[in-house]
């Protein structure tokens, strides 16, 4: 199994090649490049929230919980909250994800659960995406798709670990195939509710505000098209009709 430095790592490395990804071809400031690669970074050490102890999860918890009243600081701002209530909100999250999150992890989650897979990875990305700020979506769809990328080097080297090379060939250990997976073949239920927070955490997506506004603006454009065009048809229909009788008489 691959060590806590290998994981932080490679997740970095891969955050910066998406940093300087984004900053080349994508338009992204270098601010929000350099905040994107920090959260591949993070991400990387995600999946190890389902360990019972050590290193892994001591260091995930503690940056996930200053990381992310950070990250709500522009939502918590929408509200109309003041200087004093935003760092009362901005405590209040550090102690839920310190305490709170690290509880339900430890008592509901095994090593290399469904916690460990492909569909996990989406739903860290899913819960970034929500907690950014809605004002520009491509820059909180680069964001999220960071952590989606952090969090899949994670599962990906642990599978690379799971092959053993010490004996010339390569052998699979018992482990290969538990952390870069779709479901677990332990238990049915686990399935069931990763599947469940994904596919919720999806319609809230999108049902944000970043998504509805444009939608709705583009339908209310093409509704108010289609009234003008009914009307100036039906104008010219009246005006034809008009000038025909005038023929007549």
């Amino acid at each position: 199994m691959a060590d806590f430095r290998t994981h932080i790592t490679v997740s970095s490395a891969v955050g910066v090649g998406y940093g300087m990804l984004g900053y080349s071809t994508l338009d992204m400031t270098v601010q929000q490049s350099l905040l994107t690669a920090a959260l591949c970074g993070v991400a990387g050490m995600l999946p190890d929230l389902d360990s019972d102890s050590g290193i892994p999860v001591r260091e995930t918890i503690s940056l996930a919980a200053a990381v992310t009243p950070m990250m709500l600081m522009d939502r918590f701002g929408d509200l109309g909250l003041d200087r004093e209530s935003l760092i009362l909100a901005g405590a209040a999250v550090y102690l839920l994800v310190r305490y709170g999150i690290a509880e339900l992890f430890k008592r509901y989650t095994v090593h290399r659960g469904m916690w460990h897979s492909i569909p996990a990875a989406f739903i860290a990305g899913l819960i970034c995406y929500l907690m950014t700020s809605h004002d520009v979506t491509p820059v909180r769809l680069f964001k999220s798709s960071g952590v989606v990328l952090g969090f899949l080097s994670h599962l990906v080297v642990d599978e690379l670990w799971a092959i053993d090379f010490a004996h010339g060939l390569p052998r699979t250990k018992k482990s290969f195939g538990t952390a870069l997976k779709l479901w677990s073949e332990r238990d049915l239920w686990p399935n069931v509710s990763t599947y469940a927070k994904l596919v919720l955490l999806t319609m809230i997506a999108f049902g944000d505000p970043s998504w509805t506004e444009p939608v709705r603006e583009r339908r209310d454009r093409l509704e108010q098209t289609a009234t003008d065009y009914l009307q100036d048809w039906i104008r010219r229909t009246r005006e034809a009709s008009v000038d025909s009788e005038s023929l007549r008489r």
